[in-house]
């Protein structure tokens, strides 16, 4: 079982070409989680929606779940036990990781469907 943080604010995942610079409108550590990946094809970025890059290619809104707490990179299994009972239930998700922790993202129009499958699957969500 695992202990889940729904974050407050919409987010958008968002794509720019290939080589674009980080734009300048995403918040700090104090305005949400954001997450930025650089590959060859393209600029990945997960923020709040609110602080989105204007040009940027999107889809919005998605609620953000956080895994609490802080875990060891040697465990397995933490994704599968959250994307299992998702895909289960058919509600398509986004995920990230950081050196801490887990997140997920959902559309916010299923928000209520990803919540009863995870804490169904024995998780506890918090901030609902």
């Amino acid at each position: 079982m695992l202990d889940l943080d729904l974050l407050p604010e919409d987010y958008a995942i968002c794509r720019l070409p290939a080589g674009t610079p980080l734009p300048g409108k995403l918040p700090g550590p104090e305005g949400g989680v954001v997450s930025v990946t650089w590959t060859p094809d393209e600029v990945s970025i997960v923020c709040p929606a609110e602080r989105a890059p204007d040009d940027a290619q999107m889809e919005t809104p998605w609620r953000c779940l956080r895994v609490a707490g802080t875990m060891e990179l040697t465990l397995t299994g933490i994704l599968n036990s959250l994307t299992g009972p998702l895909a289960d239930a058919r509600v398509n998700i986004c995920a990230f990781s950081t050196y801490d922790t887990d997140y997920l993202l959902v559309p916010a129009v299923r928000l209520a469907e990803a919540v009863a499958a995870l804490q169904e699957a024995g998780h506890r969500v918090r901030g609902v």
